[in-house]
């Protein structure tokens, strides 16, 4: 089994990291490909650099999606998600869904995450999931995921912190989440009174249930002529 694992943004540092810890989980069970955004922000703080992450994670699908079996959209927030699974021929797992739907199968969940940005674009989020009435807070910190990525250390205190809050406010788990924080969760579990949710390692776990024999056919959306993009994607989008 191949598994395409996107990193919409354009930080190969963070691809690396999330590589390594998707592969780590994965053990022999499937062949990872992780590619990098090839344009776009550093690292997703904004609506506007989300809105380019979408463009770049379907570049990257047309790019480098031949032959994989599944796609990981690496990147807590999901942008692209639904375009990516209209375009794919193979299912999709956005890391962001995946974490949300695992903690909330478990009841009251919160989120955790790095930039002040994303918290009402997550609200949101939650809410397009059928999820608002269980998710009982959600924190960021001052620090981006990206920042965060590059000295985690730093930020370890404020993140545990910052999920005894959730807690508090009556999360039954809490997902710490983003790109930037894979394996920050296991580091800080012993800190925080509830289980959480590493969104990297929801993500493979959901991924590798979707590349399974029962893994659903989409429907091929009308083609599509356009100006402009990337060879690879306007040929996708042409004849997908």
């Amino acid at each position: 089994m191949r598994i395409l694992l996107i990193n919409p943004n354009t930080s190969a540092h963070v691809t690396d990291l999330v590589a390594g810890s998707v592969q780590a989980q994965l053990g022999g069970r499937a062949e990872l490909r992780a590619v990098t955004g090839r344009f776009g922000a550093r690292y997703i703080a904004s609506r506007a650099a989300a809105a380019i992450a979408a463009h770049a994670a379907l570049d990257a699908l047309a790019e480098h999606g031949v032959g994989c079996d599944a796609v990981y959209l690496a990147c807590f927030g999901d942008p692209g998600l639904l375009a990516l699974r209209e375009l794919s021929r193979v299912p999709v797992v956005g890391m962001a869904e995946a974490a949300c739907r695992e903690a909330a199968a478990a009841g009251r969940f919160g989120i955790v995450t790095g930039g002040a940005a994303w918290e009402p674009m997550l609200r949101e989020f939650v809410a397009t999931l059928g999820l608002s009435e269980v998710l009982a807070a959600l924190h960021t910190v001052a620090p981006s995921g990206g920042a965060i990525a590059r000295d985690p250390g730093a930020a370890l205190a404020t993140l545990a912190e910052a999920c005894r809050a959730c807690a508090a406010s009556g999360a039954e788990r809490v997902i710490l989440g983003g790109a930037g924080l894979a394996g920050l969760a296991a580091r800080i579990a012993p800190q925080v009174p509830v289980p959480l949710i590493c969104s990297v390692e929801a993500g493979t776990r959901a991924v590798l249930a979707a590349a399974g024999p029962s893994a659903s056919v989409r429907s091929s959306p009308e083609p599509m002529e356009s100006l402009g993009l990337a060879s690879a994607l306007a040929a996708r989008l042409a004849d997908p």
